[in-house]
């Protein structure tokens, strides 16, 4: 029998070119990890997927209306990728195994983040 498992609230401690920040997530696990960003507002929170095993799958924005930021983590929360992410993008792939996925809103709640990670986001 398939199991259901979410929204737990996490805080992440992440550091990424020696500037430390944290960001508050809602972390899910099992079936709903497929959803994801689909068909939420753009002013929507960070969301976190956890994975047992590192792995290399696939992520898509079909039916995402907004960009946001994929972070790919490990098991100890370095950041080993990330990608800007535009709406109805088919396929976005790290070129690592990753252990973590954190989706970050390009919105007003999370700028400061996303100044750390891609710059200004006015430019993106």
């Amino acid at each position: 029998m398939l199991q259901r498992k979410m929204k737990k609230r996490k805080i992440l401690g992440l550091s990424y070119k020696g500037k430390k920040f944290k960001i508050e997530t809602k972390s899910y696990k099992g079936l709903d990890m497929g959803i994801g960003l689909m068909f939420k507002s753009s002013d929507t929170g960070a969301l976190l997927f956890e994975f047992e095993k590192p792995n290399k799958m696939a992520l898509t924005s079909l039916f995402v209306f907004f960009d946001f930021v994929a972070v790919f983590l490990d098991d100890k929360n370095k950041i080993l990728d990330l990608k800007i992410v535009k709406p109805f993008t088919w396929m976005i792939k790290s070129e690592k195994p990753f252990k973590k996925i954190v989706e970050i809103p390009i919105n007003k709640k999370y700028s400061e983040i996303i100044r750390i990670l891609v710059g200004n986001a006015k430019d993106l």
